[in-house]
């Protein structure tokens, strides 16, 4: 067995087939069908990348394999008991345990000294407007719907919390670099 499952892909990929055994192609149909792909990077030519990489570590097995007329081999993959067990160890480990992330947003707040404060009072600005198309969006997507439910719009949840804190964080910024409250640093390399 290698170290384990450390693309959130091959989670999916395990997850999936945790429902029943698949091939490929409609393991990418079921992702796209549900929307994971929002939360997930998705590209068709990575999910055989990771399908080969689950089956060298044998979390996965073939369960069949079959040909429709002219159309390639598909081979169904079953999760195996030590697909189930890394699965399950890593979801456990992914929802306890806080982990430090690198959004290109904090990356820009990292650097933002490098432009001028009136210049990113108005980027922030521009933020602000389409985080306010984003949170009516999502708002849109978490509201009670009969044929959804509720535990597969949660991660739309959390996409609304983070969005809606990002909202009064960037708001509270914008208004301290408009009043000119920047410190000698920012004022000094930005004279106004």
């Amino acid at each position: 067995m290698a170290g384990g499952v450390s693309n959130p892909l091959g989670l999916v990929v395990l997850a999936f087939l945790q429902e029943r055994p698949m091939h490929p192609y409609e393991l990418g149909r079921l992702l796209k069908a549900r929307n994971k792909q929002e939360s997930i990077k998705y590209r068709h030519a990575s999910l055989y990348m990771v399908v080969k990489q689950l089956l060298r570590d044998g979390y996965i097995e073939p369960q069949e394999t079959s040909r429709a007329g002219q159309l390639p081999e598909r081979t169904v993959y079953a999760l195996t008991p030590s697909g189930q067990e890394e699965l399950t160890r890593q979801m456990r480990e992914l929802v306890a345990v806080p982990a430090k992330e690198y959004p290109r947003f904090e990356a820009a707040l990292a650097l933002i000294v490098v432009l001028p404060p009136d210049d990113v009072a108005v980027l922030l600005g521009d933020r602000l407007e389409a985080l306010e198309r984003r949170i009516a969006e999502l708002r849109e997507r978490v509201r009670p719907s009969p044929d959804v439910e509720w535990v597969h719009k949660i991660e739309y949840e959390y996409e609304l919390a983070l969005a809606e804190a990002e909202q009064r964080y960037v708001a509270r910024l914008r208004a301290q670099v408009a009043s000119g409250d920047v410190g000698t640093l920012w004022s000094g390399l930005h004279p106004r």
